[in-house]
């Protein structure tokens, strides 16, 4: 989504974004926080990236391809997928 005005940096709302909505948050110069229009989110810029963070790890391997699921309690071995690969 691209930024609606010009200035400080608009983020994705983390609450929207962990239900799969990609919604922009907008800068309150008043009060030094990030608000969002859709579920009334708002937090300090620290917080917004905090959350964010945790977003980016829910997605940590969406370019990854799984090559070997292994046996019970070992780690999934994985590869960067590369495109035009089945």
């Amino acid at each position: 989504m691209s930024q609606s005005t010009k200035g400080k940096l608009n983020y994705r709302c983390p609450s929207c974004f962990m239900r799969d909505i990609d919604m922009d948050m907008f800068y309150d110069e008043e009060k030094h926080e990030y608000y969002c229009l859709r579920c009334a989110f708002h937090a300090s810029e620290e917080e917004v990236l905090k959350f964010n963070e945790m977003a980016r790890y829910r997605y940590r391997f969406l370019k990854m391809r799984v090559t070997d699921f292994g046996e019970d309690n070992e780690p999934l071995k994985v590869a960067p997928h590369k495109r035009g690969e089945m």
